[in-house]
Protein backbone atom coordinates (compact mmCIF):
# COMPACT_ATOMS: atom_id res chain seq x y z
CA UNK A 1 0.00 0.00 0.00
CA UNK A 2 2.59 2.41 -0.44
CA UNK A 3 1.79 2.92 -4.25
CA UNK A 4 -1.22 1.27 -5.28
CA UNK A 5 -4.46 3.18 -3.60
CA UNK A 6 -1.82 5.38 -1.99
CA UNK A 7 1.05 6.94 -4.19
CA UNK A 8 -0.52 6.16 -7.10
CA UNK A 9 -4.01 7.89 -6.60
CA UNK A 10 -2.28 11.27 -5.08
CA UNK A 11 -0.16 11.61 -8.30
CA UNK A 12 -3.20 11.12 -10.79
CA UNK A 13 -5.13 13.66 -8.77
CA UNK A 14 -2.88 15.77 -9.03
CA UNK A 15 -2.24 16.17 -5.38
CA UNK A 16 1.62 15.29 -5.44
CA UNK A 17 4.70 14.86 -7.77
CA UNK A 18 6.32 11.72 -7.45
CA UNK A 19 8.89 13.81 -5.90
CA UNK A 20 6.77 14.43 -2.67
CA UNK A 21 5.48 11.80 -2.45
CA UNK A 22 6.51 8.59 0.24
CA UNK A 23 8.75 6.18 -2.03
CA UNK A 24 10.58 5.06 0.86
CA UNK A 25 11.06 5.15 4.28
CA UNK A 26 14.07 7.25 4.63
CA UNK A 27 11.48 9.82 2.81
CA UNK A 28 9.86 10.13 6.22
CA UNK A 29 11.93 11.03 8.49
CA UNK A 30 14.23 13.40 6.19
CA UNK A 31 10.54 15.10 5.27
CA UNK A 32 9.39 15.61 8.57
CA UNK A 33 13.21 16.87 9.99
CA UNK A 34 12.76 19.24 7.51
CA UNK A 35 9.34 20.58 8.58
CA UNK A 36 11.43 21.17 12.43
CA UNK A 37 10.27 17.79 13.70
CA UNK A 38 12.79 16.90 16.48
CA UNK A 39 15.02 14.01 14.68
CA UNK A 40 14.40 11.63 17.24
CA UNK A 41 10.64 12.01 17.13
CA UNK A 42 10.79 12.00 13.38
CA UNK A 43 12.68 8.49 13.66
CA UNK A 44 10.03 6.86 15.74
CA UNK A 45 7.11 8.06 13.41
CA UNK A 46 9.22 6.78 10.65
CA UNK A 47 9.18 3.55 11.92
CA UNK A 48 5.48 2.93 13.15
CA UNK A 49 4.71 3.89 9.47
CA UNK A 50 7.35 1.67 7.43
CA UNK A 51 6.10 -1.38 9.87
CA UNK A 52 2.35 -0.62 9.10
CA UNK A 53 1.66 0.67 12.86
CA UNK A 54 0.22 3.81 12.50
CA UNK A 55 -3.69 2.25 12.77
CA UNK A 56 -2.58 -0.12 15.71
CA UNK A 57 -1.65 2.02 18.26
CA UNK A 58 -4.46 4.74 17.87
CA UNK A 59 -3.69 6.72 21.10
CA UNK A 60 0.00 7.14 20.49
CA UNK A 61 -0.54 7.44 16.57
CA UNK A 62 -3.26 10.47 17.80
CA UNK A 63 -0.12 12.22 19.48
CA UNK A 64 1.93 11.97 16.41
CA UNK A 65 -0.49 13.74 13.80
CA UNK A 66 -1.30 16.32 16.13
CA UNK A 67 2.54 16.76 16.72
CA UNK A 68 2.78 16.67 12.64
CA UNK A 69 -0.13 19.35 12.09
CA UNK A 70 1.59 21.92 14.27
CA UNK A 71 4.64 21.82 12.48
CA UNK A 72 2.88 22.17 9.17
CA UNK A 73 2.59 18.66 7.47
CA UNK A 74 -0.30 18.27 5.20
CA UNK A 75 -3.31 16.39 5.84
CA UNK A 76 -2.64 14.01 2.30
CA UNK A 77 0.94 13.51 4.04
CA UNK A 78 -1.00 11.90 7.30
CA UNK A 79 -3.59 10.02 5.36
CA UNK A 80 -0.62 8.55 3.22
CA UNK A 81 1.22 7.44 6.28
CA UNK A 82 -1.51 5.77 7.91
CA UNK A 83 -2.55 3.43 4.44
CA UNK A 84 1.15 2.03 4.18
CA UNK A 85 1.76 -1.77 5.46
CA UNK A 86 5.52 -1.92 5.00
CA UNK A 87 8.20 0.13 3.17
CA UNK A 88 11.86 -0.82 1.87
CA UNK A 89 14.90 1.33 3.23
CA UNK A 90 16.31 3.43 0.33
CA UNK A 91 19.66 1.44 -0.02
CA UNK A 92 17.18 -1.84 -0.13
CA UNK A 93 15.68 -0.62 -3.07
CA UNK A 94 18.82 1.01 -4.80
CA UNK A 95 20.87 -2.85 -4.24
CA UNK A 96 17.91 -4.06 -6.36
CA UNK A 97 17.88 -2.04 -8.77
CA UNK A 98 21.69 -1.95 -9.20
CA UNK A 99 21.50 -5.67 -9.27
CA UNK A 100 19.10 -6.26 -12.09
CA UNK A 101 21.35 -3.50 -14.69
CA UNK A 102 24.24 -6.41 -13.60
CA UNK A 103 21.79 -8.85 -14.47
CA UNK A 104 20.64 -6.73 -17.76
CA UNK A 105 24.41 -6.25 -18.79
CA UNK A 106 25.29 -10.00 -18.68
CA UNK A 107 21.94 -10.83 -20.55
CA UNK A 108 22.76 -8.22 -23.64
CA UNK A 109 26.85 -8.79 -22.99
CA UNK A 110 27.46 -12.85 -21.97
CA UNK A 111 24.33 -14.27 -22.55
CA UNK A 112 24.91 -17.81 -22.23
CA UNK A 113 26.29 -17.32 -18.78
CA UNK A 114 22.99 -15.23 -17.94
CA UNK A 115 21.08 -18.14 -19.42
CA UNK A 116 23.08 -20.79 -17.96
CA UNK A 117 22.80 -19.07 -14.40
CA UNK A 118 18.77 -17.75 -15.03
CA UNK A 119 17.49 -22.09 -16.11
CA UNK A 120 19.91 -23.45 -12.99
CA UNK A 121 17.49 -20.98 -10.44
CA UNK A 122 14.63 -22.06 -12.64
CA UNK A 123 15.66 -25.94 -12.83
CA UNK A 124 12.72 -26.70 -10.34
CA UNK A 125 10.13 -25.22 -13.55
CA UNK A 126 12.81 -26.41 -16.13
CA UNK A 127 10.88 -29.32 -18.20
CA UNK A 128 13.51 -30.70 -21.28
CA UNK A 129 10.89 -32.82 -22.53
CA UNK A 130 9.34 -29.27 -24.25
CA UNK A 131 11.96 -26.67 -23.31
CA UNK A 132 15.68 -28.79 -25.33
CA UNK A 133 14.43 -29.93 -29.00
CA UNK A 134 13.62 -26.55 -30.58
CA UNK A 135 11.65 -23.33 -30.30
CA UNK A 136 8.58 -25.12 -32.02
CA UNK A 137 7.97 -27.40 -29.56
CA UNK A 138 8.23 -24.75 -26.87
CA UNK A 139 5.80 -22.52 -29.13
CA UNK A 140 3.47 -25.60 -28.88
CA UNK A 141 3.68 -25.79 -25.19
CA UNK A 142 2.91 -22.13 -25.12
CA UNK A 143 0.15 -22.30 -26.99
CA UNK A 144 -1.55 -25.55 -25.04
CA UNK A 145 -1.25 -23.94 -21.56
CA UNK A 146 -2.92 -19.99 -23.45
CA UNK A 147 -5.80 -22.46 -24.53
CA UNK A 148 -6.50 -23.72 -20.43
CA UNK A 149 -7.46 -20.07 -19.77
CA UNK A 150 -8.36 -19.56 -16.43
CA UNK A 151 -8.15 -24.02 -15.78
CA UNK A 152 -4.44 -23.85 -16.30
CA UNK A 153 -2.62 -25.08 -13.16
CA UNK A 154 -0.16 -22.75 -11.42
CA UNK A 155 2.17 -25.31 -12.34
CA UNK A 156 1.96 -24.91 -15.62
CA UNK A 157 1.64 -20.61 -15.00
CA UNK A 158 5.02 -21.15 -14.00
CA UNK A 159 6.22 -22.94 -16.83
CA UNK A 160 4.95 -20.30 -19.24
CA UNK A 161 7.05 -17.93 -17.68
CA UNK A 162 10.37 -20.10 -18.14
CA UNK A 163 9.11 -20.79 -21.90
CA UNK A 164 9.11 -17.32 -22.94
CA UNK A 165 12.41 -17.20 -21.75
CA UNK A 166 13.62 -19.99 -23.81
CA UNK A 167 12.00 -18.90 -26.65
CA UNK A 168 14.05 -15.89 -26.40
CA UNK A 169 17.04 -17.93 -25.78
CA UNK A 170 15.92 -19.91 -29.24
CA UNK A 171 15.64 -16.25 -31.13
CA UNK A 172 18.64 -15.10 -30.37
CA UNK A 173 20.53 -17.82 -32.07
CA UNK A 174 21.36 -20.15 -29.75
CA UNK A 175 20.62 -24.20 -28.75
CA UNK A 176 21.15 -27.11 -25.86
CA UNK A 177 23.21 -29.88 -26.12
CA UNK A 178 21.56 -33.20 -25.31
CA UNK A 179 21.15 -34.79 -21.51
CA UNK A 180 24.32 -36.60 -21.54
CA UNK A 181 24.55 -39.38 -18.69
CA UNK A 182 28.51 -38.33 -18.26
CA UNK A 183 28.81 -35.02 -19.54
CA UNK A 184 25.54 -33.37 -17.62
CA UNK A 185 25.91 -31.75 -14.49
CA UNK A 186 23.63 -32.83 -11.37
CA UNK A 187 21.45 -29.35 -11.10
CA UNK A 188 23.58 -27.00 -13.06
CA UNK A 189 23.05 -25.72 -16.76
CA UNK A 190 27.00 -25.40 -18.33
CA UNK A 191 28.45 -23.84 -20.90
CA UNK A 192 29.54 -25.97 -23.34
CA UNK A 193 31.00 -25.19 -27.18
CA UNK A 194 28.60 -22.09 -27.27
CA UNK A 195 25.59 -24.36 -26.40
CA UNK A 196 24.53 -25.09 -23.07
CA UNK A 197 24.15 -28.40 -21.64
CA UNK A 198 20.79 -29.28 -19.33
CA UNK A 199 21.34 -30.99 -16.39
CA UNK A 200 19.65 -34.43 -15.32
CA UNK A 201 17.69 -32.78 -12.93
CA UNK A 202 15.80 -31.09 -16.12
CA UNK A 203 14.33 -34.19 -16.56
CA UNK A 204 10.72 -33.84 -15.12
CA UNK A 205 9.99 -36.17 -12.23
CA UNK A 206 13.99 -37.42 -12.42
CA UNK A 207 14.18 -36.04 -8.51
CA UNK A 208 17.39 -34.06 -7.49
CA UNK A 209 18.60 -37.02 -5.39
CA UNK A 210 18.34 -39.35 -8.23
CA UNK A 211 20.02 -36.76 -10.40
CA UNK A 212 22.57 -36.18 -7.83
CA UNK A 213 23.30 -40.21 -7.58
CA UNK A 214 23.96 -40.45 -11.11
CA UNK A 215 25.85 -37.49 -11.84
CA UNK A 216 28.49 -39.01 -8.13
CA UNK A 217 28.09 -42.50 -9.67
CA UNK A 218 29.67 -41.12 -13.71
CA UNK A 219 32.57 -39.43 -11.74
CA UNK A 220 33.69 -43.22 -10.77
CA UNK A 221 33.78 -44.16 -14.54
CA UNK A 222 32.11 -45.94 -17.38
CA UNK A 223 28.46 -47.87 -16.72
CA UNK A 224 29.06 -51.62 -18.30
CA UNK A 225 24.89 -51.37 -18.12
CA UNK A 226 21.75 -50.06 -17.25
CA UNK A 227 22.05 -53.10 -14.43
CA UNK A 228 24.99 -51.63 -13.04
CA UNK A 229 23.72 -48.07 -13.64
CA UNK A 230 20.97 -49.30 -11.71
CA UNK A 231 23.15 -50.60 -8.79
CA UNK A 232 25.79 -47.97 -8.13
CA UNK A 233 23.55 -44.73 -8.52
CA UNK A 234 20.58 -46.19 -6.27
CA UNK A 235 18.05 -45.89 -8.94
CA UNK A 236 15.17 -47.91 -10.39
CA UNK A 237 13.49 -48.69 -13.13
CA UNK A 238 10.88 -45.79 -13.59
CA UNK A 239 14.08 -43.75 -13.57
CA UNK A 240 16.07 -45.37 -16.01
CA UNK A 241 12.70 -45.55 -18.65
CA UNK A 242 13.08 -41.58 -18.15
CA UNK A 243 16.93 -41.21 -19.35
CA UNK A 244 16.65 -43.97 -22.08
CA UNK A 245 13.41 -41.27 -23.40
CA UNK A 246 16.10 -38.83 -23.49
CA UNK A 247 18.33 -40.86 -25.43
CA UNK A 248 21.04 -41.42 -22.32
CA UNK A 249 21.08 -44.67 -22.44
CA UNK A 250 21.56 -45.31 -26.11
CA UNK A 251 24.32 -48.40 -26.96
CA UNK A 252 23.93 -49.52 -23.39
CA UNK A 253 22.29 -53.05 -22.26
CA UNK A 254 20.65 -54.31 -19.94
CA UNK A 255 23.17 -56.40 -18.44
CA UNK A 256 26.47 -57.52 -18.86
CA UNK A 257 26.31 -61.25 -18.46
CA UNK A 258 26.54 -63.65 -21.43
CA UNK A 259 23.43 -65.83 -22.66
CA UNK A 260 24.97 -69.38 -23.48
CA UNK A 261 22.75 -69.57 -26.44
CA UNK A 262 22.96 -66.30 -27.55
Amino acid sequence: DVWLGNAQSLIEEGTVTLQEAICCRDDIMVYLMDKGLEPGHAFKIMEVVRKGKALKDPVKWAEYEEEMREHGVPEWYIDSCKKIKYMFPKAHAVAYVTMAFRIAWFKVHIPLAYYAAYFSIRADEFDSEFMIHGKEKVKAKMKEIEQQGNNATQKDKGMYTILEIVLEFYERGFDFLPIDLYKSHSNKFQIEDGKIRPPLSSIAGLGGIAAENIYQAAKDGQFMCIDDLQLRAKIGKSTTEMLSKFGCLDGMSQSNQISLFG
